[in-house]
């Protein structure tokens, strides 16, 4: 056992795994791994009560953990996670992509579900200290990286609800990925979904929490029955207002080459606000695309696609980056999005964002982390 980083006044205690893959083993893993499906060989751990705080952070090897069944995660779903990528540069080197945004957005959804916060810095030394020892997993194919989920949740014994647990762990785990829609830049089919409904106001829908997730497998399950890859979910009120395509946001292409625009639904607190979405929104102007947040219908959506106004529908998301929509279903009949091909303007955006993740592109932003 030997220490790494300190941060926030914790040391992390590296313990290496004595069954790491060898070098053969983990290139084939690394052959088409496909998402979140293999694991590197480490796995980072914080573990908090109130009266310690933050305690015990170590990099430990990948592996099971043990709970007792009354743990409180396990019945009042008190988690929390993000997710984010480290990426293989030109020069072999490994960085990832705006992981103090990640870090200000766990927080966040951790003060939504009554959680500690986690320092910042300690966020991002778990980073540092996990891939210090498992860079060799970041993947050196095309489109490929390596994906990073942080995850926190309660970690209370007993099955009282008058209060939110007083102890929790923290755990980042690494999974080297592929493309997330193994169709590639391909548009996609959604489907406009009435009957259920992802968030309401005043709800979790702006924190990335684990519930969230759960209550929307049914309605992708309905999207799928109808012939679609996604679901779109619409506002909890009128059924009408256009807000989020899974776990992706949604930006709207109107016009086109010198006159082109963009139009994302705003933040009201019933979306989650995506780190892609906010870099797009950065981004897209330097490239001389105006870009408004503000809110639009589904019958505005049919309209616009129909007049031929509305050029171009992508959604945008760490796992994907960007995906093109090129055909909308509903209970009331379909559409396509201009002529169902992923549009110059999305593929565009796709590029610029691409080729700074991977560094292929200066970083004006200071946007990027470099780690390993």
């Amino acid at each position: 056992m030997n220490s790494s980083t300190t941060t926030s006044g914790l040391t992390f205690d590296v313990r290496l795994s004595p069954q790491r893959k060898t070098p053969q083993q983990r290139a084939a893993l690394l052959d088409g791994p496909g998402f979140g499906n293999v694991f590197t060989d480490h796995m980072v751990t914080i573990r908090y009560t109130e009266d310690k705080g933050w305690y015990d952070a170590r990099l430990e090897p990948y592996g099971p953990l043990s709970l007792d069944p009354a743990t409180a995660a396990l019945h009042y779903a008190q988690e929390i996670f993000e997710g984010l990528k480290a990426y293989r540069h030109p020069d072999g080197s490994v960085a990832c992509f705006r992981p103090d945004a990640n870090a200000a957005r766990f927080n966040r959804s951790a003060h939504r579900m009554a959680m500690p916060a986690l320092p910042e810095d300690l966020f991002l030394g778990a980073i540092a200290t996990l891939l210090e020892q498992d860079a060799d997993w970041v993947p050196t194919q095309e489109n490929s990286s390596l994906y990073l989920r942080p995850f926190m949740f309660a970690t209370d014994v007993g099955l009282g609800v008058n209060h939110p647990s007083r102890s929790y762990l923290f755990v980042l785990i690494a999974s080297p990925s592929g493309p997330y829609f193994s169709g590639g830049v391909a548009p996609v089919t959604v489907w406009l979904g009435e009957d259920y409904t992802r968030a309401a106001p005043g709800g979790t829908g702006e924190a990335k929490f684990a519930g969230n997730y759960a209550a929307s497998f049914l309605a992708q399950a309905q999207a799928v029955e109808k012939g679609c890859d996604q679901v779109v979910w619409l506002d909890a009120v009128e059924h009408r207002w256009v807000e989020e395509m899974g776990g992706m946001n949604l930006f709207f292409v109107f016009g086109s080459g010198d006159s082109a625009r963009l139009l994302t639904p705003a933040l009201t607190g019933t979306l989650l606000p995506g780190i892609t979405r906010d870099s797009l929104l950065r981004l897209a102007p330097e490239l001389g695309l105006p870009v408004e947040e503000g809110r639009i219908s589904t019958g505005a959506w049919r309209d616009a696609a129909a007049s031929g106004e509305l050029t171009e529908v992508f959604a945008c998301g760490t796992a994907a980056v960007i995906t093109p929509v090129g055909r909308v279903k509903s209970a009331d009949g379909e559409f396509t999005i201009g002529d169902g091909s992923p549009g110059p303007v999305t593929l565009r955006l796709r590029e610029e964002l691409v080729a700074l993740q991977y560094g292929t592109r200066p970083d004006t932003h200071g946007w990027i982390h470099r780690i390993a």
